[in-house]
């Protein structure tokens, strides 16, 4: 660059005496120079990029903005469908409105673990929407979301909460009413095996809540939830199998499962006798953006808006018809007050650690491998 300044000099000093001829060749120089030093300026960038980095947790991409219509894909749990089936079209109207683009969606419903390996083995979702927080670990293991996430939404990304049911016999003829009574030796019951289902480890966690907000030290808790797991009937491998062991087949006392699928059966005309326990735990549900794939798609902007408009109450009140308990205000709603008994103590995951931590009982050589031992003896 520098031999090229000099070069500049000596014809700035010719045309202090040329005419005409001599001014045209400055200007021909200038602008040679001009794009000489242009070209090696440092940060200079003559070719627009178009994509962002694809490290998580990386700025948003403006391709979105570039793009007439869009496609996310919505990767989730079975159980929630039905809200994101009213919610969905609410938000597309709600971003045509404000952006001008239409927004469509793929969608794919299944098991929460089996959605989660998907995701890492290639499915390239947008959104998630999982059971179980454990799952969202994974995908932070795996390079595909940020271990910001907890951070970006409210309520640390929890979108939707429900709470532990019994389910009983009609009339409930063992008179069945809380997680003690599941180590009772007059009672059998049927839940997943926390060890190949995702979302039966909330029941565990249930009953350790129990057991500790009853004044149970470690020890004891330990020995409450292992009397309970040898009571029960069939541990089934997830919690399709479970319910039809319970429902299909007879077996057992009581089913344990979740308050919104209980509400979502009896929409659909089943009848279905159960209590929610007075010192329960809320079962959380988590949703984020994939950061991997919303920058390689450049979607991020729509995606971090579409989990954000779920927090939003008029999306909070879809969740809450198909049996999630509402989080904010709308939870105050007289409709809602009515549909979701109180709980009197409530536990969360996070005072067990959160999921990091209590994963490891349910991993090779953890306390549930304890458990499972002394059922089969």
């Amino acid at each position: 660059m520098w031999s090229i300044v000099s070069q500049w000099q000596r014809s700035l000093y010719r045309f202090r005496f040329d005419s005409l001829r001599g001014f045209i060749s400055l200007f021909l120089v200038g602008a040679a120079l001009s794009v000489a030093i242009a070209a090696c300026s440092p940060g200079s960038n003559t070719t627009p990029t178009a994509t962002s980095p694809t490290s998580p947790g990386s700025s948003a991409s403006p391709v979105a903005e570039q793009k007439k219509d869009i496609e996310l894909t919505l990767v989730a749990y079975a159980v929630p469908k039905a809200a994101h089936d009213a919610i969905i079209p609410r938000f597309a109207e709600q971003w045509k409105k404000d952006h001008g683009q239409t927004v469509t969606f793929k969608q794919s419903y299944g098991g929460s673990g089996s959605q989660t390996r998907a995701i890492i083995d290639g499915l390239e979702a947008d959104v998630v929407h999982l059971a179980i927080g454990a799952d969202v670990n994974k995908l932070v293991k795996a390079g595909f979301v940020s271990e910001e996430w907890t951070k970006r939404v409210p309520n640390n990304g929890i979108v939707g909460e429900t709470v532990a049911a019994i389910i009983t016999r009609d009339g409930n003829p063992k008179s069945i009413k809380t997680f003690n009574d599941l180590t009772r030796d007059d009672v059998k019951w049927v839940t997943a095996d926390p060890k190949t289902s995702g979302g039966a480890r909330w029941n565990y966690f249930a009953l350790w809540n129990h057991a500790i907000k009853s004044g149970s030290d470690e020890a004891k808790a330990k020995e409450f939830v292992t009397k309970a797991y040898q009571n029960v009937a069939v541990l089934a491998k997830d919690a399709r199998e479970s319910t039809d062991a319970f429902v299909k087949q007879g077996q057992g006392d009581a089913l344990v499962n979740y308050e919104n699928e209980v509400i979502l059966a009896q929409q659909k005309g089943e009848k279905v006798d159960y209590v929610i326990p007075e010192i329960n735990l809320s079962i959380d549900t988590p949703t984020t953006v994939i950061d991997k794939y919303v920058d390689k798609h450049g979607t991020r902007e729509v995606a971090e808006a579409f989990v954000k408009f779920l927090f939003t109450p008029e999306a909070q009140r879809e969740f809450a018809k198909v049996g999630f308990r509402p989080l904010g205000d709308v939870a105050k709603e007289k409709e809602f007050v009515t549909q979701f008994p109180p709980v009197k103590q409530l536990g969360r995951i996070d005072e067990y650690g959160g999921w990091r931590e209590a994963q490891k009982i349910f991993e090779d050589g953890g306390f549930f491998d304890e458990i499972r031992s002394k059922r089969q003896k």
